[in-house]
């Protein structure tokens, strides 16, 4: 049996497992299963590789996206560029052919972990058609995981673009800081962040939605609910809108294409 899940911690529901599991018995996949695995910590990483027999990939999520690329043997470039990994491919080894090769696993363990960013993909896919000449400059909100992706994308398309954080990084704007001009003059905005979510349905990022025209674009990674209130603010003032649930499927086959080489 070929073995893939998500790690992360806290997990609670799970669009990849959900969706995997749906795939599996649409496609009469009978001789692979997806399950969740809660970590509490990456130093679980390898127990859980030894753990569970015919693991074979792993999705990454919150809050591991950065801190895995350590624990990887080989990362793709637009991964690595972007500065985070939410796709892992797992290759067992044993200890002497790996050895054989010169590519050891990191810190001796018998498997090679080669880690991929399936997001940039996602994003980018279902991002690209809506663009228009008006959407040159871009407000993200929020700087996460998820966030590195979408810069990703942005920078490979030449949108210039600011992040907005709730606390002071450098380089970055607060919240606090978004007037309507700027609103106005970036007329696509990325909600990164998890605000919105259900069961947390009444909040949205606290940006001057006033400033919002028809001309704006509002994408939101969040696709439970359907409509946040990010986008329903977006509508209220006729911007186009779109969730985050194309991104998660195109991201989810681009992961199942990596795992098995195949469409």
């Amino acid at each position: 049996m070929k073995n893939y899940g998500l790690i992360g911690y806290p997990l609670g529901h799970s669009f990849s497992k959900k969706y995997f599991t749906e795939k599996f018995a649409k496609q009469r996949i009978t001789d692979a299963v997806y399950e969740l695995y809660p970590i509490e910590s990456l130093d679980e990483l390898r127990p859980l590789l030894h753990k569970v027999g015919g693991l074979c990939g792993l999705n990454v999520t919150i809050p591991y996206k950065e801190q895995v690329m350590k624990h990887l043997d080989w990362i793709e470039h637009d991964a690595k560029t972007a500065g985070a990994v939410n796709c892992i491919k797992v290759y067992s080894e044993s200890p002497v052919s790996a050895a054989f090769s010169g590519e050891v696993g990191i810190n001796g363990h018998d498997f090679r972990l080669e880690g991929y960013n399936t997001d940039i993909h996602g994003f980018n896919g279902s991002l690209t058609p809506l663009l228009t000449s008006a959407h040159e400059k871009a407000l993200i909100l929020g700087d996460g995981g998820a966030a590195k992706a979408v810069k990703c994308v942005l920078d490979n398309k030449s949108i210039s673009y600011k992040t907005v954080t709730r606390k002071p990084v450098e380089g970055n704007i607060l919240f606090s800081d978004v007037t309507d001009d700027m609103v106005a003059e970036y007329k696509l905005i990325i909600n990164t962040t998890p605000i919105g979510t259900y069961p947390n349905v009444d909040e949205a990022p606290p940006i001057p939605y006033d400033a919002v025209g028809s001309k704006h674009l509002l994408f939101d990674l969040v696709y439970n609910p359907p409509v946040t209130k990010f986008l329903q603010n977006g509508m209220d003032r006729n911007a186009a809108t779109k969730n985050g649930y194309e991104m998660l499927v195109l991201q989810a086959e681009k992961a199942w294409e990596i795992w098995t080489n195949e469409d």
